[in-house]
């Protein structure tokens, strides 16, 4: 099965999502977008540095990692630099629409999971994890019983993640685990019955994704949802991105994401759009063992 498999839905109406008017676009587009891609980027990392820009901090000590997806949900920032970067930053804006779409699909999977087992828990599991931000979030959304097993080869946002937790009140729902995510089968024992896999892909190579993808999809019982995201160019500032923060993305079509899914046995495949058209959020189904 594979992205032949692939329908396109609208997203759901009732998620606040954040979007641009056609005036900033276009400046962007025009303006900020250029300057920001081509002007010397030891002069933009410099003013970076001088305003103490936390977003460059955080990229600049690991490029894309957990710190910088804490900061860029939260636009109220302190530093002037960040208030631009965060609040009007189109990534940034991308990144808190997909956390809202995201959670609000894992809810309703946690839910249809919940009604076809009744009287046994939903088990999630998130690979790539971090601070588990938007699991947390899907698990408040919904009564359903539903636990999940938190994955990262990192465990620098495991406090974080934890003290999050806490505040939810999910404290004893929400399980950490430090390992490699393709060795799923030495440290999982109970089946997930939904696979978050989210913010990784556009890290990792074709062969890596196949590779997790099929670890995850052994484990999981047919019909098991695996949820993921697609990323595209269209917010402009790659170079900006690569230069100055040293953030290498790797942009792939959600036909061609689904085709890789394909591999491990996934099909059934509906891909939701962010407004801004930065990130497709996608729902697979393990529809076929490994090999199959």
């Amino acid at each position: 099965m594979g992205s032949d498999a692939l329908e396109r839905v609208p997203p759901p109406a009732e998620v606040a999502f954040e979007t641009q008017s056609r005036l900033r676009h276009g400046v962007k587009r025009l303006i900020i977008n250029p300057l920001a891609n081509y002007l010397p980027a030891g002069l933009l990392r410099w003013v970076l540095r001088v305003t103490r820009s936390e977003l460059a901090a955080a990229n600049w000590y690991d490029p894309g990692g957990w710190r910088s997806m804490v900061i860029s949900y939260e636009p109220e920032c302190p530093q002037i630099a960040d208030k631009v970067l965060v609040a009007a930053g189109t990534v940034p804006m991308a990144l808190r629409n997909r956390k809202r779409l995201a959670a609000h699909l894992m809810a309703r999977l946690i839910e249809r999971a919940a009604e076809q087992q009744p009287g046994h828990p939903v088990h999630v599991l998130c690979l790539g994890a971090g601070p588990g931000q938007i699991i947390g979030e899907a698990l408040s959304q919904t009564s359903a019983p539903a636990h999940a097993t938190l994955v990262d080869i990192s465990a620098d946002a495991f406090a974080f993640g934890r003290e999050l937790a806490a505040r939810r009140g999910l404290g004893d729902r929400m399980k950490f685990v430090q390992a490699d995510v393709r060795d799923l089968h030495d440290y999982l024992s109970d089946p997930p019955h939904v696979v978050k896999m989210l913010g990784i892909c556009e890290y990792l190579s074709d062969d890596q994704i196949v590779t997790i993808a099929r670890a995850a999809s052994e484990l999981m019982p047919r019909h098991g949802a695996i949820i993921f995201n697609s990323l595209s160019d269209a917010h402009g500032t790659d170079r900006f991105f690569r230069r100055v923060f040293g953030l290498h993305m790797i942009y792939r079509t959600p036909e061609a994401l689904c085709e890789l899914m394909g591999r491990a046995g996934i099909g059934e495949f509906r891909a939701r759009a962010e407004p801004l058209g930065v990130y497709h959020v996608i729902v697979g189904r393990k529809v076929a063992r490994v090999g199959a």
